[in-house]
């Protein structure tokens, strides 16, 4: 049961990658046996990734049609980046006191990696690591409910348009979402822990929404 449970977070992690790559758009129908050739797997592994996907809002099971990548409505966008913004400020305010040393140290290296990623334009590593350093305080508030319904309300947002020939500005938007990261870390920093809350809910996710809006 295991190994197939690793198999199928296996092949889950394989198409949210190639969602997030823009390999498969929204409004596109997932070929399961593509998959299955491409990863040398049978299909109940690749139906259970499917499935579990589906259940986070990140693909559409549509009948005689199959599992469609979700086209997210800009009302959808704004209603997510709300709830997110004030239940991660609800993770930082638990964590502020709890976060330590080695903690602040692991968020300035990732603001740090961060701006190396956005000057070499390297945006799909950018997007990595600022996940991992929302995670770094949202694992600190230790609250299994709360991390869980984070990442459920994440997951549907796994595609960015990071390209700049589209966006040609993207660049100097990623470098000022980069400076509210220092904002926050800032504030962890001082142990302000509801400075740190209200700056996510207020401030950051809301300007993580106009970039939605502006993507």
């Amino acid at each position: 049961m295991d190994q197939f449970k690793t198999l199928k977070n296996h092949v889950y992690d394989f198409i949210a990658e190639q969602i997030f790559l823009g390999k498969i758009n929204p409004g596109e129908k997932i070929h399961e046996n593509q998959i299955c050739e491409s990863l040398s797997v049978s299909r109940t592994p690749v139906r259970e990734a499917l499935i579990e996907l589906s259940c986070f809002g990140v693909i559409d099971n549509i009948p005689r049609k199959g599992f469609v990548v979700r086209s997210l409505t800009l009302k959808d966008l704004a209603e997510r980046y709300t709830t997110i913004g004030v239940l991660e400020g609800e993770a930082a305010a638990i964590a502020c006191p709890k976060l330590e040393e080695r903690d602040l140290a692991d968020m300035k290296f990732y603001l740090e990696s961060m701006n190396l990623a956005i000057t070499q334009e390297n945006y799909n590593m950018y997007h990595k690591q600022q996940e991992i350093f929302h995670q770094i305080f949202i694992q600190k508030c230790d609250n299994k409910v709360l991390i869980d319904t984070l990442e459920n309300l994440k997951k549907p947002l796994l595609k960015r348009d990071f390209n700049e020939d589209v966006h040609p500005d993207i660049q100097n938007i990623l470098l000022e979402t980069n400076k509210e990261h220092k904002k926050i870390y800032d504030l962890f920093v001082k142990k302000d822990a509801q400075g740190v809350s209200d700056y996510l809910k207020n401030v950051h996710w809301r300007s993580h929404q106009a970039q939605f809006e502006i993507l």
